[in-house]
C-alpha cells in the first residue's frame, strides 16, 4: 500500500471511530463486501463499547476472533475463532424476521431520502457507468431493524437529489461521510454534526440538494485518544486505508 498521508490517516481514522460509535452493546450487526470501514468499526466497537455485540460476517462466521485482520471482507480468517458458522442467505432471513439489529451498507449514490443506487448510472440501457450491484442490500436495507451508510467521497454527485436508479430504499439510520453525519428524519436525510475544521459552506456545496440551515448543527466529536489506540491495537495493517487509495 502506497504512503498513507496525515489528511487520509485523519478521514479515515475518523470514519471508522465515527461508524464504531454507532453500533450498540448486545446488537448483531452485519455488513456486507468491499465493506474495510465496517469490518474495522465492528472490530473497535467490541473492544470499545459493545463486548456483548453478535457480529455476522459475509464467510458466514459468528463472532469470529481472527488472528488478523482480513485484506478483504470476504477472507476466510473471518471463521477464525467462530462460535458457529452459517450459510449467508440465513443473514436475509434473519434480517426479514426481525432478528437483525444493524447493517453498514454502501452505495455509488445516496440521495435525499437515503436510497441507494449500486446499479448503474445513465441510460439503463446503455449506462454511462456500470456500478457493481446490489447484492443482498435490497432485502436487507428494507428489513434491517437500522442500517447505517457510508460513503468515502462526499460530493454532488454522490448524494443527489435523487438516484439515477434506486438499487435498495429502506431504513437509514445514518450516513457517515468525511465531512459529516447524517441522520434520516421524517423521511429525508438531515445534517445531525458537522467534523471539526468543516465549514458550512463546504458540506451545503458537496451535497446535491439542500440541506437546511447549518448555524445551529454541533461540531461532531473528535476521536479520543483512547479511541485511536484502540483502533490502531485491532487494524495494525491498516486495512481501513484500502477505502481511500
Amino acid at each position: 500500500m502506497e504512503k498513507i498521508s496525515a489528511d487520509l490517516r485523519k478521514t479515515a481514522d475518523r470514519m471508522a471511530i465515527f461508524l464504531a460509535r454507532l453500533v450498540k452493546d448486545g446488537e448483531r450487526v452485519f455488513h456486507g463486501v468491499a465493506s474495510a470501514l465496517p469490518m474495522v468499526a465492528i472490530s473497535l466497537a467490541r473492544k470499545m463499547h459493545a463486548p456483548s455485540l453478535a457480529y455476522l460476517n459475509i464467510p458466514g462466521g459468528v463472532d469470529a476472533l481472527p488472528s488478523r485482520m482480513p485484506a478483504a471482507t470476504t477472507g476466510m480468517q473471518l471463521n477464525e475463532g467462530a462460535s458457529s458458522t452459517f450459510n449467508l442467505t440465513e443473514i436475509f432471513d434473519l434480517s426479514s424476521r426481525g432478528g437483525l439489529d444493524l447493517a453498514f451498507l454502501g452505495g455509488a449514490q445516496v440521495d435525499v431520502r437515503g436510497n441507494i443506487n449500486l446499479s448503474f448510472i445513465g441510460d439503463p440501457a446503455h449506462p454511462k457507468v456500470r456500478l457493481p450491484g446490489g447484492a443482498g442490500s435490497a432485502a436487507i436495507l428494507p428489513t434491517a431493524k437500522r442500517t447505517v451508510l457510508w460513503r468515502t467521497v462526499h460530493d454532488s454527485r454522490s448524494f443527489p437529489e435523487r438516484c439515477e436508479y434506486v438499487t435498495a430504499s429502506g431504513r437509514v439510520d445514518r450516513v457517515v461521510t468525511p465531512l459529516c453525519i447524517f441522520r434520516k428524519i421524517d423521511g429525508r436525510l438531515q445534517v445531525e454534526s458537522i467534523h471539526a475544521g468543516v465549514t458550512e459552506d463546504r458540506v451545503q456545496d458537496a451535497t446535491g440538494f439542500r440541506i437546511g440551515p447549518l448555524e445551529n448543527v454541533p461540531e461532531t466529536s473528535e476521536p479520543s485518544s483512547q479511541e485511536i489506540l484502540v483502533l490502531e491495537s485491532v487494524d495494525p495493517d491498516g486495512i481501513r486505508f484500502r477505502e481511500f487509495v
